[in-house]
């Protein structure tokens, strides 16, 4: 009994007709195959997921499905209704008066009380901070009385109510009834002023504002200082950088990146803040509305006055805030943020761009 022995089919010699060849797939069952199954069955057909092909699936007819956010609609559909309903009463109650307000926001009077909480807002906060840039030096000096007074007219200062100082300034001349200059602890005078002549309301209002926010300001700018890493000073002086020279082109570039944000909060607090010199009956934007409504019995109109004055001046600060941040940022960002012009222009081009598609 014969058996046949298989045959070793080689490169140089031919292959017989009894020979049995697997058959070669055509490219359409390889390709439909692998979207079938597995290839260990369909006569060596490629796995489904494209492995080993050397092709990779194509998922272009796949829909695209946004992810649903019901509850993110729920809330803005609520607040714009909340804020319809608000500019509606706004618009619809006539006890606003709106004719009132417009009549009096460009009035001469409160034009000139605007110019006033104008002046006394860049006086107090331009020595304020001069003032609390020394404090701020002091307190990080070496030596202790510098440190030790700072400290204590910080504490004092940031202790005390505003309206107390303001009054204790402008009584100033029940405590003291001359001011004079010259040589402590003896007799020589370069000159003498009454107090009640030299601590006028303006004067009182001034000095007020001014020591309660260097007190405040100190703080700020030492915080930001502070915040500067101590590694790069020892850096720049191992490169014999001189130290004011580390002070004003290393620290505080930096330090102005946390000093900023805090600083105009402080004086748009102190815009407000002038209010309170009413008490001095010193002519600023409030006590001039107080003096019209007590006259005319218009007390909210000229309330609502005042108040779209200072939403203004805010206003205005906080894109001063903007800019001056954004130009700080430089050396903590790769690429500064696009300012509120040139999004305005990208979202025009952009519109532009689409409309020119579609046609």
């Amino acid at each position: 009994m014969s058996s046949a022995a298989p045959k070793i089919q080689t490169g140089q010699e031919p292959a017989s007709p009894n020979d049995a060849v697997p058959p070669v797939p055509r490219p359409e069952a390889a390709s439909s195959g692998s979207s079938r199954g597995s290839g260990g069955s369909g006569g060596g057909r490629p796995p489904s997921n494209g492995a080993g092909t050397g092709t990779a699936l194509d998922y272009s007819g796949y829909p695209v499905v946004a992810a649903r956010h019901p509850w993110r609609w729920a809330g803005t559909g609520l607040v714009a209704v909340g804020v319809a309903a608000i500019l509606w009463s706004l618009l619809t109650n006539p006890r606003w008066e709106w004719d009132v307000v417009a009549q009096w926001f460009t009035a001469a009077s409160v034009l000139r009380g605007l110019g006033e909480t104008l002046k006394l807002t860049a006086i107090a906060g331009s020595l304020g901070f001069v003032l609390g840039f020394i404090l701020a030096l002091m307190r990080l000096s070496s030596s202790r009385l510098l440190a030790s007074v700072s400290w204590t007219f910080s504490w004092i200062f940031r202790s005390t109510p505003l309206l107390v100082q303001l009054l204790l300034w402008y009584n100033l001349g029940y405590l003291y009834e001359k001011v004079s200059l010259g040589i402590p602890f003896t007799d020589v005078r370069f000159f003498e002023l009454q107090t009640t002549t030299l601590i006028s309301q303006f004067a009182a209002a001034v000095l007020g504002l001014t020591l309660n926010q260097a007190a405040y300001s100190a703080e700020i700018i030492r915080g930001g200082i502070l915040a500067v890493d101590q590694g790069q000073l020892e850096a720049a002086a191992a490169l014999g950088i001189p130290a004011w020279r580390r002070s004003t082109r290393i620290v505080l570039p930096q330090a102005m990146r946390s000093i900023l944000p805090t600083a105009f909060n402080e004086i748009i607090g102190l815009v407000k803040g002038t209010s309170i010199v009413y008490v001095l009956a010193y002519s600023d934007l409030f006590y001039t509305v107080q003096v019209i409504y007590n006259r005319t019995q218009q007390v909210l109109p000229l309330l609502l006055v005042a108040t779209l004055w200072y939403v203004a001046i805010t206003s205005v600060l906080s894109v001063f805030q903007y800019y001056i941040e954004r130009h700080y940022s430089k050396g903590a960002v790769r690429s500064l943020p696009p300012t509120p012009l040139q999004q305005v222009r990208q979202l025009f081009s952009t519109h532009a761009k689409r409309t020119e598609a579609t046609r």
